[in-house]
């Protein structure tokens, strides 16, 4: 199976969970929409591009480790829409856009958005069917040259790096996540991970199957579904110095 690494690293990042009220937390890993939004957008695929987003959704297959956790990180926000020079903002496009919907001239909006500073993260991903567009050669080649800037979760959250880490061959994305060398950075040598569970597979006798929401319905712009993750660790070897990132 042919995988493609993903470096993920920045000042911040969110790997969004599910909103309640003015709380946006952030989970450990990155979930399956956030990974198809993050690799849609490097295709040039845009919100109106639902069908296209909904199968690269379906076909996207995600692993994550943590080698370096940072810190977390809340950032508390309070902010009146109604203002007028909040009625419009730039978008990743270098164009103004105007706010939609209601204002909030009856009373300032409270919003806690959670975060990971400084960390590191190390993702596989790959695509069934394989030979379908586009491939995981594409997808590889569109971050190195993306349709547009790519951020690590929301728009403030700018990666400090390249993100194609490279493509190998495993045979599953567990083994991929145990094969690829983890940074020299990285506190201990096992790492939080989780991958997809596969009930063929004899899975880790430290792991557990975790019911995760994190796939997106493209259509309505909202949070869905309910899938099964196998959260453990892995133990990758180190990058030698040569190859280790600074």
């Amino acid at each position: 199976m042919r995988v493609l690494l993903l470096r993920l690293e920045g000042p911040l990042m969110s790997f969004g969970d599910v909103k309640v009220d003015a709380r946006n937390p952030t989970r450990d890993h990155p979930g399956l929409g956030q990974m198809t939004g993050l690799l849609g957008n490097a295709l040039g695929y845009d919100h109106a591009d639902a069908d296209r987003l909904t199968r690269l959704q379906e076909r996207l297959r995600v692993a994550s480790r943590c080698e370096v956790a940072g810190t977390p990180l809340r950032d508390y926000q309070t902010v009146d829409l109604g203002q007028p020079f909040m009625q419009e903002g730039w978008t990743t496009r270098g164009q103004v856009e105007g706010r939609k919907g209601g204002t909030a001239s009856d009373g300032t909006h409270i919003r806690q958005r959670h975060y990971h500073a400084d960390r590191l993260q190390m993702v596989a991903v790959t695509l069934t069917p394989s030979d379908e567009f586009p491939t995981i050669d594409e997808v590889a080649a569109a971050l190195d040259a993306p349709a547009r800037p790519l951020f690590l979760g929301r728009k403030a959250c700018l990666p400090s790096g390249r993100l194609n880490a490279g493509l190998i061959e495993a045979p599953t994305l567990h083994a991929a996540l145990e094969q690829a060398p983890r940074d020299r950075r990285a506190a201990t040598t096992f790492l939080s991970a989780w991958w997809p569970e596969d009930p063929a597979t004899t899975p880790p006798a430290d792991s557990r199957v975790v019911a995760v929401v994190d796939e997106r319905d493209w259509r309505g712009q909202v949070v869905v579904g309910r899938r099964l993750v196998r959260q453990g660790r892995v133990n990758p070897p180190l990058a030698s110095a040569e190859v280790a990132h600074v």
